[in-house]
C-alpha cells in the first residue's frame, strides 16, 4: 500500500514523532508506514486521514488493484 504521509507531514512541518503522538502510535509505526513496510489498521488510516483533513483515498492507495473472482456457486 502506498501513502503520502511523508509528503503531508512535510507540508505541515511536523515530525514523525509529533504525528505519532497525535494519532496514538509509536514513531516506529509512522516510519514503517512511510516506508511501505506496514499497512495501517482501518482506525489508524482514518485517524491519519482525519488529521490531514483528507479522505483515506487521498492519503492511502493500493499498489496493485485487487482482483475478485466470481464463484459459480453463488
Amino acid at each position: 500500500m502506498k501513502n503520502r504521509i511523508k509528503e503531508l507531514r512535510a507540508r505541515k512541518n511536523i515530525t514523525q514523532l509529533e504525528l505519532a503522538k497525535l494519532v496514538g502510535v509509536r514513531r516506529e509505526t509512522i516510519v514503517f508506514l512511510e516506508k511501505g513496510k506496514y499497512n495501517p489498521s482501518l482506525k489508524l488510516a482514518f485517524d491519519i486521514s482525519n488529521f490531514f483533513n483528507l479522505q483515506i483515498e487521498e492519503v492511502f492507495s493500493l499498489t496493485s488493484p485487487t482482483t475478485y473472482h466470481k464463484f459459480s456457486n453463488f
